[in-house]
């Protein structure tokens, strides 16, 4: 009798080489720490849908960043710093895309034990956008570009931030956004704030790595990159992996025929999945872990909390 065949010789690829729940990680993970009522994603089974009204080569474009201005005050913020609650930001806020920025992502749950945050280029891919509107790729890059809070609030983020993202994409004749999200709730926010953008006439793509999410909260446009959180933009340290991601978030831009069109990108982290399994989950760490992590948070929580007091 003929053995039957293995996923070696079918060419399969491993089992755990699939996206990673996050939703559902979160969940486990939230619930292992002692908070008891789980957090409810956004989720729409239909999504509005903006065709370009012109071609990109005549289009003003932006970006859409979850990331936030570096500010000394606000304590470290460098490449692998721990969650920052203190460097959170509650309202929109707008730069100057001519000008250099330094944006960081300490305040946020990126995925820190696969990723360390060195490279802006990873998160916030204005750099790349630029040089295609010297290239002639894009009509021109617009005049600022904005930060979105991620709210936990779903519906602080519909009532109050998207509007006021949109009041300003229309002060800059925006034709088309790129948003770009680092967290898991950042990609429920910057997915709500592209259903509020393309319901209003301007055309969006989010570019992320939390594909569940994404498609819960119902996008027009979505590429896919399995990637560790943090790296929406591309590899750290690869240039070509990041013109390449972007390249390819502006064909889906063009090319996406209805709304909730996602594409994934064929590029890979590694060879090594392993990565997958390591986020936020709770079966991989020890009660004490899980009781130190729970007060770190809450802690985390009460600076946030102070801050948001300041800015709101």
């Amino acid at each position: 009798m003929t053995a039957p065949a293995t996923d070696d010789t079918l060419g399969f690829a491993p089992d755990n080489d699939t996206p990673v729940s996050y939703m559902a990680r979160t969940r486990d993970y939230y619930l292992a720490i002692g908070y008891d009522t789980p957090y409810r994603w956004a989720h729409y089974t239909s999504a509005p849908f903006q065709p370009l009204q012109k071609p990109l080569a005549q289009s003003r474009v932006t970006i859409i960043t979850t990331a936030a201005p570096y500010d000394q005050a606000k304590g470290d913020q460098g490449p692998g710093a721990p969650y920052n609650g203190g460097a959170k930001f509650y309202s929109v806020y707008d730069g100057d895309t001519s000008a250099q920025h330094d944006l960081r992502i300490s305040h946020i749950a990126y995925d820190r034990t696969h990723t360390s945050a060195e490279d802006p280029g990873t998160w916030f891919p204005l750099p790349q956008l630029m040089r295609l509107a010297r290239e002639g790729r894009i009509g021109a890059v617009g005049p600022r570009f904005f930060g979105a809070p991620t709210n936990r609030s779903q519906r602080v983020t519909i009532e109050t931030d998207a509007p006021e993202i949109l009041a300003r994409c229309r002060a800059d004749e925006i034709d088309a956004v790129v948003l770009v999200p680092n967290c898991p709730v950042c990609h429920q926010t910057v997915s709500l704030v592209a259903r509020h953008l393309e319901a209003n006439g301007i055309a969006t793509v989010v570019m992320g790595c939390a594909k569940d999410i994404v498609e819960h909260a119902a996008v027009p446009r979505f590429l896919f990159s399995d990637f560790p959180l943090g790296n929406s933009a591309g590899k750290p340290h690869d240039v070509d992996s990041q013109a390449f991601t972007l390249e390819l978030a502006l064909r889906v831009l063009e090319g996406s025929p209805a709304a909730r069109t996602t594409v994934q990108s064929p590029l890979q982290w590694s060879d090594d999945h392993g990565w997958k399994r390591d986020y936020s989950n709770p079966a991989l760490l020890a009660p004490q872990e899980l009781a130190r992590r729970r007060a770190e948070f809450d802690a985390q929580k009460a600076i946030a909390r102070g801050v948001r007091e300041t800015q709101v």
